[in-house]
């Protein structure tokens, strides 16, 4: 045992210490406990026995008194069987023997149909005179209200064996039972002797007066109903529950009565036990004292635990931290160095600790450097920000480092010393130079370039950044920035605008700087220049969410592409006008028909006035056939007129039909010229089409002349000289819902050659052709989103027609001369 306790750690010894003597007040409470439990437990047996011994006393004493009467009231039966006695002489006996037994109440003689032959009652003795029957009285007749006489009669007579009935209350409120006898005559059944037991009397009379002195006896119905007791109870007491209970049958009646013996406890509970509680008070108190003194204890041990951890845990966090720190007394000296600052100047603590200025780290060639710092450490002048100082490794090596300062103060207050941090910046000071180097470059870069470059805060409103290119157009102010982010230069900043700035107002910052930028050009009219601008948000070196803007100059692209367009409208206007040069010989046949009829109405018309032969009706139906080719000439100048004048490309809301019926109605000058036939089919309920109708009309016109063209300069034969002209509704996974315009010619088709060149400026098949009629219809076509192609129709390899085909896209209506918005 005592090398065992010698094993045990300091500590552990602490705690057993501790734990012993709580550990044996709570055994010797345990075995107190334990006594009074056990001498309590055989108390309670002893008296559990004493209730069972006397309980079945009480139910040998009835038991043997009820098959006493049992066999008396079997020899009277005989008695009456034999009739050796008659009813006047069963009165007698009965009085006699009722005399002896004062627990029956009455005897009564019935036949086997339940009919009373003679009866006698102890009530009504003391009230009727000597040797007048009961039955003369007619207060001994079997009660009819309860059926346990019954059933026990009817059982009697089907057993031929003496039956006890069930208790019940007779006339007079009494708890009675009977047992009936039968009467067997030659085996033949001719009636029952009942005698009537008073259960109150049963158990005044025959429960001994020791027993009932020790313990209660009580009878028990089958219902669990207490019948009789020889406890008498105050009127309106409860009984007090018995906490030992014992239940035998009343036998040989067997009808469901119970003898119940119980007792009561004599001793005092474990609970109200004096000397119980006085004992569990000391243990207490005494527990309580140990506790708290193993409390105290674990208190002790716990701050001794977190002292060693801290000091641990100190100590660690020194030795992993790649900060060097030193610590010096007042002199100077060197008290302490962690492993960081070793393994930075390669010295071991042998060769550091204990060591006076100047120290091995020093180089040789800054001991006065550093020992004016030393000094000026000493003293706590030290600056807050550190000191940046040259040190040497053991093998000679310089890196540089920066050295911070803090007192070391003892738990009294008093400085002991110093406490120094070195840190190695060579590695940061490297990168710092580096990045000063970028940064330089990338501010060159930024200041060479053409366009202007431009950063604003959002919620100040300050400008942060500016190249040359911005300075020079707007200066240093930040409403340059304004003017080409779209805002007017009479409007507040972007600071005094909060959350309407822009579109991202409540979008977290890194939402705003992962959004992409969409260019837009603004026109600076101080400047007279365009500039395309494009915007991002971005963080700034200080957190702040900033909006950086590049605008490069284009007014010279705006100039330019203005231009082409001024040329791409000479062109388009030219090209019609090449086309109606080319149909010129069609255009004067066509107009030749209406001015010749025109003539010869007014010549028709001048020789009959003057020969005096034309009526009035005659001469008005003359002058308005001649207003029709009239009208007719005008109209083909006017539709002439209108395809060819100059005018703006204008998009607006346009029916396919009414742009096909213009072009037809031109195209056909030239088709019935050229002997050909066109067909022309347009679908139904088409959807409006936002173009420009005259140039739509003018590629569908010059597609037609073409045709026409390709079918004349084959020389086919009357029946192949058709145009099919198709307009129909068309959805394509690429283009969508579009609106399809087709024009097939039974002409001879094109070469492959031809067709890969045909949308080349200045390529042409003809001979004095421009090369500008296809090239200008499909820039007619893409500006206006669609698609043109053309295909040559085979009949196996032989090439029969040729089919050319342009897509508009389907448009919503929009109000003429606006373009859709652009975001």
């Amino acid at each position: 045992m005592g090398r065992w306790w010698r094993r045990q750690s300091p500590a552990r010894q602490d705690r057993y210490a501790t734990l012993g003597p709580l550990v044996s007040v709570l055994l010797f409470l345990a075995a107190i406990i334990s006594a009074f439990w056990y001498l309590r437990n055989e108390e309670f047996e002893r008296e559990q026995e004493s209730v069972k011994r006397d309980t079945e006393i009480a139910q040998q004493q009835i038991r043997l008194r009820l098959i006493e009467n049992q066999e008396q009231l079997v020899r009277i039966a005989r008695e009456i069987v034999t009739r050796t006695i008659d009813q006047d002489e069963f009165l007698g006996q009965a009085a006699s023997f009722t005399r002896e037994r004062p627990e029956i109440t009455n005897l009564i003689w019935v036949t086997s149909t339940r009919m009373r032959r003679a009866s006698y009652s102890t009530f009504m003795a003391a009230h009727t005179e000597p040797g007048v029957p009961a039955s003369e009285a007619g207060h001994s007749l079997p009660d009819t209200r309860n059926p346990e006489p019954e059933e026990a009669f009817k059982a009697a007579r089907e057993l031929r064996l003496p039956v006890y009935s069930r208790n019940f209350t007779d006339a007079f409120g009494n708890a009675v039972f009977q047992v009936h006898v039968p009467l067997l005559d030659r085996s033949a059944f001719s009636g029952t002797l009942i005698a009537e037991y008073s259960i109150d009397s049963l158990v005044r009379y025959f429960i001994p007066s020791e027993v009932s002195r020790r313990h209660t006896m009580t009878l028990l119905d089958s219902q669990g109903k207490v019948v009789a007791s020889t406890m008498a109870l105050t009127p309106g007491e409860p009984a007090k529950p018995a906490s030992i209970l014992h239940d035998v049958p009343l036998a040989p009646a067997s009808n469901g009565l119970l003898l119940r013996g119980q007792g009561y406890r004599t001793s005092i509970g474990l609970i109200s036990n004096t000397l119980f509680w006085m004992v569990a008070a000391l243990s207490a108190l005494t527990v309580w004292m140990l506790l708290g003194t193993w409390r105290h204890m674990r208190r002790r041990m716990q701050m001794q635990s977190a002292l060693v951890s801290e000091t641990n845990f100190r100590r660690a966090m020194e030795n992993s931290m790649l900060t060097g720190m030193r610590a010096m007394d007042i002199e100077g000296r060197i008290t302490y160095v962690n492993p960081a600052f070793c393994a930075m100047t390669g010295f071991n603590e042998n060769e550091l600790i204990g060591r006076l200025p100047p120290f091995p780290h020093w180089p040789p060639d800054r001991y006065e450097e550093n020992n004016r710092l030393l000094q000026q450490e000493l003293q706590g002048r030290s600056p807050a920000g550190g000191i940046e100082v040259k040190a040497m490794r053991k093998d000679g090596t310089l890196f540089d480092a920066r050295m911070y300062v803090s007192p070391l103060i003892d738990p009294k207050g008093m400085q002991t010393g110093w406490m120094t941090s070195m840190t190695n910046i060579t590695e940061a000071k490297r990168v710092r130079d580096q990045l000063s180097a970028s940064h330089e470059r990338f501010t060159t870069v930024l200041e060479g370039l053409d366009a202007a470059v431009s950063v604003l805060s959002v919620q100040q409103g300050e400008l942060l950044f500016a190249n040359r290119s911005y300075r020079l157009w707007f200066g240093a102010d930040a409403r340059g920035h304004g003017l080409l982010a779209g805002g007017d230069p009479g409007l507040p900043m972007i600071a005094d605008l909060g959350d309407s700035v822009d579109s991202f107002g409540g979008l977290p910052t890194q939402e705003l700087t992962e959004a992409g930028s969409d260019p837009r050009e603004v026109f600076i009219e101080s400047l007279q220049k365009w500039f395309d601008v494009r915007a991002r948000y971005l963080q700034w070196t200080d957190g702040r969410l900033a909006q950086m803007l590049i605008a490069t100059d284009v007014t010279g692209r705006r100039q330019a592409e203005t231009q082409a367009a001024q040329q791409a409208e000479k062109a388009q206007v030219t090209s019609r006008l090449v086309t109606m040069g080319e149909m010129a010989s069609s255009v004067a046949h066509e107009l030749n028909q209406p001015l010749t009829a025109i003539t010869n109405y007014c010549n028709g018309m001048v020789s009959r006035v003057k020969g005096d032969a034309i009526e009035k009706d005659d001469l008005i139906a003359a002058l308005e056939k001649t207003a029709r080719q009239a009208e007719r000439a005008g109209q083909i100048i006017r539709r002439i007129r209108a395809f060819v004048k100059r005018s703006e490309p204008q998009r607006q809301a346009a029916q396919a039909r009414t742009i096909i019926d213009d072009a037809v109605d031109l195209a056909g000058i030239e088709l019935r010229r050229r002997n050909v036939a066109i067909h022309v089919y347009v679908a139904q309920r088409l959807p409006t089409l936002m173009v420009d109708p005259i140039l739509i009309e003018q590629v569908v016109l010059n597609l037609l002349k073409n045709s026409a063209e390709a079918i004349d300069m084959a020389g086919l034969p009357p029946a192949r000289r058709n145009i099919e002209l198709r307009v129909v509704p068309k959805h394509t996974p690429e283009e969508g819902g579009v609106i399809e315009f087709s024009v097939t010619d039974t002409g001879p088709g094109l070469k492959d050659e031809v067709i890969a060149r045909l949308y080349e400026a200045f390529f042409s098949t003809k001979v004095e052709g421009l090369g500008i009629g296809l090239s200008l219809c499909r820039s007619i076509i893409e500006s206006h989103r669609g698609r043109i192609r053309a295909q040559n129709l085979y009949n196996g390899d032989l090439a029969v027609g040729c089919r050319f085909t342009f897509t508009l896209p389907v448009e919503t209506a929009k109000s003429p001369g606006l373009e859709p918005a652009m975001t």
